[in-house]
């Protein structure tokens, strides 16, 4: 038999809308249920990672650390409790030392000036034996003497302020000869502080030109040149004297009034063992003076007018009453 559409009965067509329905509804069904789920994959994930899915971005440049090998500085010290101080050179000292203060010391192999205190000052020195000025011994220390002084500077220098004693030895006596007894000898000791009698002076235009011009007219102070005199023997000539402010090597950074005469003669040997006569005044005859009274273990401040006695720097203060002015009698 042949069934025709218009002919279908009635019942089929409610059915098959239904059918229809069905199938889009589950459809739609799936898919938001497909899409809800994607939703709370995303809320189970870190917010970045949920960020780079929904805007995804380029990733940021990778910066990589490397380790680099710095040299250790020469000046530094393993142990930082213990520093050390490198030594700038030679040449570095010679060009800052001038500015800084602190070039190097030089060094030498000349005697240090003995200062007061030391009782080799107060010890009164012995003649040398006209046979020995010759000698190298004592020519090296008239050399010595000179670059001392110098070296100061000064104007004046006695040898035992370079503290250079003479050997220490006995000195042995031989005694009558007795028939009781056998000889006898007797022993003296020398003093281990026997000093040379050796003076040695200079003045220059150059120091006196440090000093004011009416200062150096009133002490009567002219340059002369180098005067070395062995076992000299002063004689005062006049009884003309003078008042004036005096210093010492051994006695650095302070001054006294000191009364010394004007005019002296000294007499002794030169350094070539010839004899030397001195005729001196003014501050000429002073040097001199002060020189001959350290060969009998004598200071200035031995001599000096009481109270006056002051260090370099108060020279200018006026002096204590009673105390005489400074100026020739």
């Amino acid at each position: 038999m042949d069934l025709q559409p218009n002919s279908s009965p009635a019942p089929l067509k409610p059915l098959l809308m239904s059918l229809i329905l069905l199938a889009v509804g589950v459809q739609r069904s799936s898919s938001y249920h497909m899409e809800s789920l994607h939703r709370c994959s995303l809320r189970l994930l870190p917010i970045s990672l949920a960020e780079k899915c929904f805007k995804p971005t380029t990733l940021p440049p990778i910066f990589r650390f490397t380790r680099m090998l710095v040299p250790k500085p020469e000046f530094m010290n393993p142990n930082p409790h213990f520093t050390t101080r490198k030594s700038l050179s030679s040449s570095h000292t010679a060009k800052a030392g001038w500015l800084l203060g602190m070039g190097e010391k030089k060094k030498t192999n000349l005697p240090d000036i003995v200062k007061a205190g030391d009782p080799v000052l107060h010890e009164p020195a012995r003649e040398v034996d006209p046979k020995e000025i010759g000698s190298e011994r004592i020519q090296k220390i008239i050399d010595d003497m000179v670059k001392v002084m110098r070296m100061a500077p000064g104007v004046g220098l006695a040898a035992p302020q370079i503290g250079i004693p003479l050997r220490a030895g006995f000195s042995l006596l031989q005694m009558p000869c007795n028939p009781n007894t056998r000889n006898l000898l007797h022993v003296t000791k020398v003093s281990p502080f026997s000093f040379l009698q050796i003076i040695v002076l200079e003045d220059t235009a150059e120091y006196i030109g440090y000093a004011p011009k009416n200062e150096t007219k009133a002490q009567d102070r002219r340059p002369f040149d180098l005067l070395v005199i062995v076992n000299p023997k002063l004689k005062k000539k006049s009884n003309r004297t003078a008042f004036f402010f005096e210093g010492c090597l051994s006695v650095d950074g302070f001054r006294a009034i000191v009364e010394r005469h004007l005019d002296v003669e000294v007499e002794g040997l030169s350094r070539d063992g010839q004899p030397i006569k001195v005729d001196a005044s003014g501050w000429q005859a002073r040097i001199l003076q002060h020189e001959c009274d350290h060969l009998e273990g004598t200071l200035y401040v031995d001599k000096m007018v009481p109270r006056t006695f002051r260090t370099v720097e108060n020279l200018d203060l006026p002096l204590a009453e009673g105390c005489p002015k400074p100026g020739s009698r």
